[in-house]
């Protein structure tokens, strides 16, 4: 259990924060540019929920999507433990918290089961549609982004497999679900190669 009393330590004033096992490293480590890119796209899945949250009303696909991205949630936060905690290494001999196979898993389960209320598309499509889906495909691109990252941290230290595929399936399953909050698809804007000559 994590327990903040105080916000500002001023332990990172002079441009280095602390790993999970205390290290301090620059606060522009390839190791943190990882974790706090994932962050990021938490922050965004959390304006999506927002959005959901308005549109609850809207059905059924609401409430799973909403269900889906909380645990998507706490899956980023153990992400972020797990990256901010190099291979090998732990904090006062406790086992350091790994993205696991499941949770891997539990994603894939879920974009197929998504992938199945939609059509097969005919052309790439375009961040929008309905507002909750626009930010799903903000949170899309930056998960991209974190996955750019984290493989450019890999080149250089061993990291968990399964973090990387946990973040590559994790932009999938935000392409699908931004689909399926779009009417299944029916509401997605298609780009129109060569459409503004």
């Amino acid at each position: 259990m994590v327990t903040l009393t105080r916000i500002y330590t001023r332990g990172g004033d002079a441009g280095q924060t602390s790993l999970g096992r205390g290290e301090r490293v620059a606060k522009h480590d390839p190791r943190v540019e990882a974790y706090g890119t994932t962050d990021e796209a938490n922050s965004v899945i959390g304006l999506a929920r927002s959005a959901i949250a308005r549109n609850l009303l809207g059905g059924e696909r609401f409430a799973e999507a909403d269900a889906m991205l909380g645990r998507i949630q706490n899956d980023l936060f153990d992400l972020g433990a797990d990256l901010c905690t190099p291979e090998g290494e732990s904090k006062r001999g406790e086992q350091a918290l790994r993205i696991v196979a499941s949770q891997v898993e539990r994603l894939e389960r879920e974009i197929d089961a998504m992938n199945a209320h939609l059509e097969p598309l005919n052309s790439f499509i375009l961040p929008g549609g309905g507002e909750a889906a626009a930010w799903l495909h903000l949170a899309r691109t930056v998960a991209r982004r974190a996955e750019r990252r984290m493989t450019r941290l890999a080149a250089e230290q061993p990291i968990n497999p399964e973090a990387i595929k946990y973040i590559n399936r994790l932009s999938d399953h935000l392409f699908v679900l931004a689909r399926r909050l779009n009417d299944d698809g029916a509401t997605d804007v298609l780009w129109v190669p060569g459409g503004t000559r």
